[in-house]
């Protein structure tokens, strides 16, 4: 199939720029992939929507504040130079398999072309010349992939709390003076995800969207109504939000993301297997997880264990695991649109697209969303 087949328009202006006022109070169109019925409702519905003994399965990664502002160490740029050295940016984008001890991280870097393998990138806070963290370019790749290895550090973590900010996504728009604001410290991450308390934090480059939405008051709904909760872990990075770059859909390959499977989850799935209940995936990331662990397992017992997923998802795979997917509106000719597509069928996701447009649905990381079954 080609990419251009997953392209929809959207007017501007139903771009979410800023989460609900209250947390929970987003709409949520319903989607029935057998009969290609849609319908609106609000996600406070959702307990009711969803049946007593399902499985609904979150990813409880963590959004870390990966975006940063380095200088380059023992170099001066002249004033008037379109990208200063302060104006750097680096995302960080996974944290790498420790060598011998080391803290090495797959980064996105702009401007890209001056910064290569041997250069030191130096990480200070805004009030402050003096760095918090060096870093080493190790390698280089395409579209401004770069491989840093970062200096010791006596808390890594708090580094990153103090001159980091949250990687909000290029469509929405901040200042440069203020790439956070608090609305977004707070409501671009889960109500459920992990507590960082590692000095070399792992977490995620952006948040697993649609579990945005949900309440303390929601899960608890969840839990009265007889929906059994499970989390995973998958640390989304570019294989979630790199751009498609090639015509044909069979010519797509992700990066792959690291992911974490417990003990308790992965005997909640059992259990749901066996006695045939429904197992409902909270965002692509989650639904990407379950399918790959379902392929490399086989049919087999599923056990704890941590791996990476490459999977690509598109019209024609048969989903293992996953019966219902809640998930946010996505990006035109987007991998995750296409996921959805192969989840609900084409012409069905893209109709309730076009319904979503006319019926001015917000789109996106702080958007609506949209059940799936």
């Amino acid at each position: 199939m080609l990419v251009s087949d997953f392209h929809y328009d959207l007017p501007e202006e139903l771009i979410a720029q800023r989460p609900p006022a209250v947390r929970g109070t987003s709409r949520m169109m319903t989607l029935d992939r057998r009969t290609g019925d849609f319908a609106d409702h609000t996600f406070a519905e959702l307990p009711l929507l969803l049946q007593p003994g399902d499985l609904l399965v979150m990813n409880d990664s963590r959004v870390i504040p990966a975006r940063l502002f380095a200088t380059r160490a023992g170099l001066t740029t002249q004033h008037n130079s379109p990208a200063p050295s302060g104006h750097i940016e680096v995302l960080l984008t996974q944290r790498l398999a420790p060598a011998e001890g080391h803290n090495d991280w797959s980064a996105l870097v702009r401007p890209a072309k001056k910064i290569q393998p041997g250069e030191t990138l130096l990480f200070a806070p805004d009030d402050s010349t003096a760095p918090l963290l060096r870093a080493t370019v190790l390698s280089a790749g395409e579209f401004g992939e770069r491989t840093l290895r970062f200096d010791p550090a006596e808390d890594f973590h708090a580094a990153l709390e103090r001159i980091g900010h949250l990687p909000l996504p290029p469509y929405i728009h901040r200042s440069k003076q203020e790439p956070n604001t608090s609305e977004d410290r707070e409501h671009y991450q889960t109500v459920y995800s992990q507590q960082l308390t590692s000095t070399e934090a792992e977490g995620s480059a952006a948040a697993p969207t649609a579990g945005l939405h949900f309440t303390p008051e929601v899960l608890s709904q969840l839990r009265e109504r007889g929906v059994e909760l499970a989390t995973l872990t998958l640390h989304v990075g570019l294989g979630t939000f790199q751009p498609v770059r090639v015509e044909r859909t069979e010519d797509i390959r992700l990066h792959a993301e690291h992911y974490t499977l417990s003990a308790a989850t992965a005997e909640a799935i059992q259990r749901a297997r066996r006695e045939d209940r429904r197992i409902v995936a909270v965002g692509t990331t989650t639904t990407r997880t379950l399918e790959h662990i379902a392929r490399e397992t086989n049919g087999n017992e599923i056990a704890a264990h941590s791996g990476s997923t490459a999977l690509f998802l598109s019209p024609g795979v048969e989903f293992k695991l996953v019966g219902g997917l809640l998930t946010n509106f996505h990006l035109p000719q987007s991998t995750l649109l296409m996921l959805v597509s192969a989840f609900a069928g084409r012409e069905q996701a893209l109709a309730a697209y076009a319904h979503a447009v006319e019926a001015r649905y917000r789109f996106f990381s702080y958007g609506d969303c949209m059940l799936i079954t």
